[in-house]
């Protein structure tokens, strides 16, 4: 043996989720500081919405009519 240590790699490499470079440990799960900011500014604007339908507001219905 040499005496040299390599890191133990918990997860498996995966490629970077925005260009597909192979990730970098610094920037993980990105390849650079740029792709880290632009998913940053997605976030911050908004793109990664999960789109809502709202339900509708039981006090905006009317009364059930009473039979007599």
């Amino acid at each position: 043996m040499t005496g040299e240590t390599h890191p133990v790699r918990l997860r498996p490499r995966r490629p970077c989720p925005l260009c597909g470079k192979p990730s970098q440990q610094k920037y993980h799960p990105f390849c650079s500081a740029r792709c880290a900011d632009v998913d940053l500014n997605r976030w911050l604007g908004g793109h990664y919405a999960v789109p809502a339908e709202e339900e509708p507001d039981p006090g905006d219905e009317p009364p059930p009519e009473k039979e007599p």
